[in-house]
């Protein structure tokens, strides 16, 4: 269980550093924005895949604790 705790862990840390700076580039884009400053459907989708990867980060640091507890 300490080995599925420590990747769980690392999961949650990968997702935690690397999607909040990707977030930063993709905002950056030209493409994120039309000419009025609306939100384009390519900054819509990335916003939408990185909540998705934080939410599994959310999870993952959630199923290491318990894997800790020995609750799984």
């Amino acid at each position: 269980m300490t080995l599925l705790a420590v990747l769980l862990f690392l999961n949650a840390a990968f997702n935690a550093v690397v999607w909040p700076q990707f977030y930063k580039r993709v905002a950056k884009d030209p493409r994120a924005r039309d000419e009025n400053g609306k939100a384009t459907p390519f900054l819509t989708v990335h916003v939408v895949l990185i909540a998705i990867a934080l939410a599994i980060a959310l999870a993952s640091v959630i199923a290491g604790i318990a894997a800790l507890a020995g609750a799984l």
